[in-house]
C-alpha cells in the first residue's frame, strides 16, 4: 500500500515526520536508487527499494518508548561531526533503532523521550496536544516579580511570541534563584532564551517532567522503558 514517504521514514524509526521532511529535502533518501527531494511523494515499501543515508530502510514492528535522564555533555542528534557523545550511546544492547523526541541542548540535563514510533513523536511535538514540559532552572540574580510576569504572559523571542508559561520561585539567594518553569513549546534553547530576554542568565537547567510523566529517581545517564499506562498519561 502506498504511503507518504515521510510517514514511512517515521514508521521505520528514523525520526519524526517533521524531521523526515528535512531529511528528504537534504537528499538523504533514495527510491530505487534515485534521490528524491520533493514532499508528498507516495511509495509502497513492499514494492519500492527505499534507502536512508545509503542503508536499506527496515520498518520495525516492535515499538519501544524510553525515558532517559540525559546527562550534561551529550547531544540529542543521531550523529555529531564534532565528535561529542550522543544520547543513544547510553542505550546498551538496544536491538531497535530509536531517536530522540525533540531536543535538549548539550548543557541541559534531564528527561528525554526516545522511540522508534514516528507518529508518537509527532504527537508529542505537535503544539495542538499542549504537552507540558517542566524544568528546574537556576538563574543568575534575583528576577523581579514583574519580569517573571512577562515570561508568564509570553515574551517575544526572535520575532515570535512564546506561549504563556507557569513559573514558581523555589529558592532565592543573593546571586541566584531557583525556579520551576512549565511550558508546552519545544523551541530550541527556549527556556534559556526566555530568561536571557529579561536579563537573567540560566546557570543550570534540568527537565524534570513531560506532562504527568516525571523523571523521579531515575539516575543521570540511566533509562527505562515506558508502560502503556505511562504513554497514555502523556496525553491526559
Amino acid at each position: 500500500m502506498e504511503e507518504r514517504l515521510q510517514k514511512i521514514l517515521a514508521r521505520a524509526g528514523i525520526c519524526s515526520r517533521r524531521k523526515a521532511e528535512e531529511h528528504i529535502r537534504e537528499g538523504k533518501v533514495t527510491i530505487d536508487g534515485i534521490v528524491v527531494t520533493e514532499m508528498g511523494i507516495r511509495v509502497d515499501p513492499d514494492v519500492h527499494h527505499i534507502e536512508f543515508e545509503g542503508k536499506p530502510l527496515a520498518v520495525s514492528e516492535k515499538k519501544v518508548y524510553i525515558l532517559l535522564n540525559k546527562p550534561k555533555g551529550y547531544v540529542t542528534t543521531m550523529r555529531d561531526p564534532q565528535g561529542r557523545p550522543i544520547v543513544t550511546s547510553l542505550l546498551k544492547n538496544m536491538p531497535e533503532r530509536v531517536f530522540p523526541v525533540g531536543r535538549l541542548d548539550q548543557d541541559t540535563e534531564g528527561a528525554l523521550l526516545l522511540t522508534n514510533d514516528g507518529d508518537f513523536a509527532q504527537n508529542i511535538l505537535h503544539p495542538k496536544f499542549e504537552i507540558n514540559r517542566t524544568y528546574l532552572a537556576i538563574v543568575a540574580g534575583r528576577p523581579s516579580r514583574e519580569l517573571l510576569l512577562k515570561l508568564e504572559q509570553g515574551i517575544e523571542i526572535e520575532n515570535r511570541r512564546t506561549w504563556p508559561a507557569r513559573i514558581k520561585v523555589l529558592t532565592t539567594k543573593k546571586r541566584k534563584t531557583t525556579v520551576e518553569i512549565i511550558i508546552h513549546e519545544g523551541r530550541k534553547r527556549q527556556v534559556r532564551k526566555m530568561f536571557a530576554a529579561i536579563g537573567h542568565t540560566v546557570l543550570e537547567l534540568k527537565r524534570t517532567a513531560y506532562g504527568r510523566l516525571k523523571l523521579g529517581r531515575l539516575s543521570s545517564g540511566k533509562y527505562r522503558f515506558l508502560s502503556k499506562k505511562e504513554i497514555t498519561l502523556l496525553f491526559s
